[in-house]
């Protein structure tokens, strides 16, 4: 069997003075670093070295390392250099590894040669059992987080660089540059063995250099600036990778004429984003595979390609899928899995949905066990919303949950400084064009991104779903929702009956019915000049302490309106008494947090409290008393929809802006920041409670205190004072 040494050393022999291998002050020819390899090589022979960890950034003396393990017949474990302590802990004592090699001088290691060092391990006392072949083990983080050793042949890694080889071999390719962390497979086998089996010049950099850290931290301007100063010729590329080419291409800040093959893999990428990658002269050609069968499976290429597929099944493998759409593989699969038996050589199902077109293309739909059945028992791959959600509002990353529910939820990371209202708009807009069945109810906004060190996404980047599921509380509390109303989707509640149900309104929820008729009003608190001004760091320590003395004289008054609320509601909302109870035990005392903010801010609180408040304010108090005695005491729970949404929607990021602006102590934000966190646990029990509110006239008590309180709370907003010429004339309180 073919083994890869053997084939790099023809490519050696035939071009010995072509440069192989460029680091940032390191080039070695192909003739150079064949005799690093082998001095290497022969060094882990005398150590008599069996099975070694490979550790650091990306370095040409990680390559050389990587390399040396295959001529020497050590068995290499690449470890991810964003692993956990535990991730790696793992993965060392489970693969039995006698010593770590490092790309760069170490602690407690000594010096190996051509920029390789060595650290001894103590002895493993039961190393996992692993296949006779293996060559080399890749860990993946799996779906539950536990790293899984994925046992690999040289054989196996040299087939699937021989058909890449012959897949692209039409394509001239003489600079590729590495992007992607090497531990991963994928940049492992198509970013350095492909390279180097076709002659060409891999450019490896320390992944900081190109504004990388860690599995997903990116600096867009670095990277960009990376691109543009190596001009590769070819990139590996991961979808969210290939969102930000095609924005610096669209702005006209990347170059790319040097471009001739730029391959996306790693996750389902959408078709309308490789469309435009193309429009702008990237040529973008989407491929699929996976650890098991070396890294890829199938591939666009020029002259053989397809819109909406990841192309033709490489040579080396025989796929199909089966009756239940499960994609199956078989020709070049690995050896099993650390610590597990052996596989047979027979189909091995790679838990992908898909199918294969008449011409031979493989499409990919999903993964099997992410399908999410909504309670109405119709099927959403989660992949594919991803997609169009990534597409649709430029996302960094988009993860879709909902299993069970009536319409699905999303968690989507946002990098840029877009106001929710206009991403609102934007996720409408794609609600109306996806199946009823499959439009979102509500959107979580994040502003910092998952990361493999929290153990919520894969080596490259796709979301680890289980741990996902797991925090999505604490991921849902640091988020800012933004509630959609589904257009034409299926009845959200089997049980609502019919003397409950408002003309007209059946098919929605409650709490989406008051997100949806309270919209145009919340306008007039999230389009308030102070907003922008804050976002544009013109904001004052008076504007600050304005609008706190503001929040102190309408939260003082929470806990008595929930009380009188409380006391006036009837019989048939004992549930909805039984809720304000806890309410009231968590907003106890929070008007005392406000003042000792503003006396950290260096305002006499005394005065504060016995001051009076904006004429908005006044009004808005003495309104929620006058509809709790007066008329229906549920009114209150506009209020409620108003000020924790805010809350949730703005506390958090203008507090975080405020206080880098101002130069304030912590001591000066436990209200913001605190109602930030906080509010979005209450404002997921009050959708809750507002869901199980049935009767039309309690709803539409809600409905219009809603209405009011925007009114009367953004009037207050809008006369937070501003810097001169900013401030507008404020609006007259009803």
């Amino acid at each position: 069997m073919v083994i890869l040494p053997d084939l790099l050393l023809s490519q050696v022999q035939r071009h010995p003075d072509r440069i192989a291998l460029k680091g940032l002050d390191t080039e070695l020819s192909y003739q150079q670093m064949w005799q690093s390899i082998e001095e290497l090589a022969g060094r882990l022979r005398q150590l008599g070295v069996t099975r070694a960890g490979l550790c650091g950034d990306n370095t040409v003396a990680w390559i050389l390392a990587d390399l040396a393990c295959l001529v020497a017949g050590v068995v290499c474990v690449p470890v991810p250099v964003f692993f956990s302590q535990s991730q790696t802990s793992h993965l060392v004592e489970k693969a039995g590894l006698e010593c770590l090699l490092f790309s760069g001088a170490t602690d407690d290691a000594e010096p190996l040669g051509q920029g390789v060092w060595l650290q001894y391990l103590p002895v493993s006392p039961a190393p996992a059992w692993m296949p006779e072949q293996t060559a080399k083990i890749t860990f993946t983080s799996g779906s539950t987080g536990t790293p899984k050793g994925v046992c690999l042949a040289a054989g196996q890694m040299a087939a699937t660089t021989q058909a890449l080889q012959e897949r692209i071999g039409g394509v001239a390719l003489q600079q590729h540059l590495c992007i992607l962390p090497l531990a991963t497979l994928l940049e492992n086998i198509a970013g350095v063995y492909l390279p180097l089996l076709m002659g060409a010049t891999v450019t490896v950099v320390p992944l900081k250099t190109l504004g990388m850290t860690g599995s997903s931290g990116l600096d867009l301007t670095r990277l960009v600036a990376g691109i543009n100063c190596y001009q590769p010729h070819s990139i590996i590329l991961v979808p969210e990778l290939a969102m930000v080419l095609v924005s610096a291409a669209e702005q006209g800040v990347l170059y790319r004429a040097q471009f001739r093959f730029l391959a996306v893999g790693g996750g389902r990428v959408s078709p309308d984003l490789l469309a435009r990658g193309r429009a702008v002269g990237l040529p973008f050609y989407e491929g699929y595979g996976l650890s098991e069968c070396g890294s890829v499976v199938a591939l666009n290429v020029p002259d053989a390609e397809c819109e909406g597929t990841v192309g033709r099944p490489l040579p080396h493998v025989n796929v199909r899928v089966d009756g239940q759409r499960h994609i199956l593989v078989r020709g070049n699969t690995h050896q099993g899995y650390l610590g597990d038996e052996s596989v047979a050589d027979d189909w091995l199902d790679t838990g992908d949905l898909g199918a294969i077109d008449e011409d031979g293309y493989l499409v990919v739909d999903g993964r099997a066990k992410n399908l999410l059945i909504t309670s109405f028992g119709r099927n959403i791959s989660p992949e594919w919303l991803e997609s169009e959600l990534v597409q649709a509002l430029g996302a960094a990353q988009a993860v879709v949950f909902g299993d069970g529910e009536p319409q699905p939820r999303a968690l989507l990371i946002i990098r840029d400084e877009r106001a929710p209202e206009e991403l609102r708009l934007t996720l409408m807009a794609l609600n109306t064009r996806l199946p009823d069945y499959a439009q979102l109810q509500a959107v979580y906004i994040r502003r910092t991104p998952l990361t493999q060190a929290e153990n919520h996404v894969t080596a490259n980047g796709r979301p680890v779903r289980h741990q996902i599921q797991v925090d999505l509380s604490l991921l849902i509390k640091n988020s800012h929702p933004l509630f959609l109303t589904p257009v034409g989707a299926l009845p959200t509640s089997r049980d609502t009956k019919p003397d409950h149900e408002t003309k007209g309104i059946s098919d929605m929820k409650f709490f989406d019915r008051l997100q949806s008729e309270t919209e145009e009003a919340r306008a007039h608190v999230t389009n308030a000049p102070v907003v922008e001004a804050i976002r544009e760091g013109r904001f004052s320590l008076e504007g600050y302490t304005w609008f706190l003395t503001q929040a102190y004289h309408h939260v003082k008054h929470t806990v008595p309106l929930m009380m009188a609320c409380g006391g006036r509601l009837p019989e048939h909302l004992e549930f909805v008494r039984k809720a304000l109870v806890e309410y009231i035990d968590e907003e106890y005392g929070h008007h005392e947090w406000i003042l000792n903010d503003l006396e950290a801010c260096g305002e006499n609180k005394e005065e504060i409290r016995q001051g009076n408040p904006d004429t908005s304010i006044e009004l808005m108090v003495a309104y929620l008393y006058d509809r709790i005695q007066r008329g229906n005491p549920t009114a209150f729970f506009g209020m409620v929809q108003v000020l924790e949404g805010t809350s949730i929607e703005l506390a958090t990021p203008l507090g975080e802006a405020i206080q880098k602006q101002l130069n304030l102590p912590d001591e000066a934000f436990s209200y913001l920041y605190s109602h930030g966190a906080l509010d979005q646990e209450h404002f997921e029990f009050f959708r809750n409670l507002m869901n199980d509110i049935r009767e039309p006239g309690d709803q539409k008590a809600i409905i219009e205190a809603a209405r009011m309180v925007y009114r009367l709370y953004g009037d207050m907003l809008h006369t937070i004072p501003l810097a001169a010429g900013h401030k507008e004339r404020r609006h007259e309180a009803a």
